[in-house]
């Protein structure tokens, strides 16, 4: 099986929903999987520590999750329009993967959830498409050729899945919402399979 690595955090759930539905979305594409893997958050206090296993959810992202990926697509939640802190740290410490050009030439995907419409959510997928290029990845996004980008009133953008979760933060999505993220999912699937057959 060809693995896709989806790879998030999520504070209260809508960004593990998202994954949940990504996932769903590769692994309709005969021969692909997802792998999912979650980060953990940061600590205010640096002697504190994070447990090596989340006590629910996916298991937290190793060097090796990326390394064996054959396409990866990150996820997080807004913060001031830009990625979580947690996403950020962990991608800061992937300098020798950079060095050895590891993520170079897989393709790559974004996705986001914020509390309001407007809160943020390109320019969110748009920081975490910056590391993505460093690393040599191939993005892929959303075409308006999928008739949800066309009809949503809530999230959906060209730049990747997206989600409106409300002041409340409820996780659930809305039948277009979830109609892309299934839409990324397969499309980075598909993608990493036309480029297999052309090595």
């Amino acid at each position: 099986m060809t693995e896709i690595l989806v790879l998030y955090y999520s504070r209260n759930g809508s960004v593990a929903n998202m994954a949940r539905r990504i996932a769903r979305g590769v692994e309709s594409v005969a021969g692909c999987a997802a792998r999912l893997r979650s980060v953990p958050p940061v600590a205010p206090q640096t002697e504190k520590t994070i447990a090596p296993v989340p006590p629910e959810g996916a298991p937290y992202a190793v060097e090796r999750d990326l390394t064996e990926c054959a396409g990866l697509i990150l996820g997080s939640p807004t913060r001031f329009g830009n990625m979580a802190a947690p996403l950020k740290h962990f991608l800061d410490s992937t300098g020798g993967l950079w060095m050895s050009g590891a993520l170079a030439g897989k393709p790559a995907a974004v996705f986001t959830s914020t509390a309001s419409m407007h809160g943020g959510q390109e320019s969110t997928l748009l920081t975490m498409m910056l590391p993505l290029l460093h690393h040599g990845a191939l993005l892929i996004g959303l075409p308006y050729t999928l008739p949800e980008l066309n009809a949503t009133q809530s999230g959906g953008t060209p730049y990747g899945a997206s989600h409106v979760a409300g002041g409340s933060g409820k996780p659930d999505l809305t039948k277009e919402e979830a109609g892309l993220c299934e839409a990324l999912g397969r499309r980075v699937a598909e993608t990493v399979l036309k480029l297999a057959t052309r090595l």
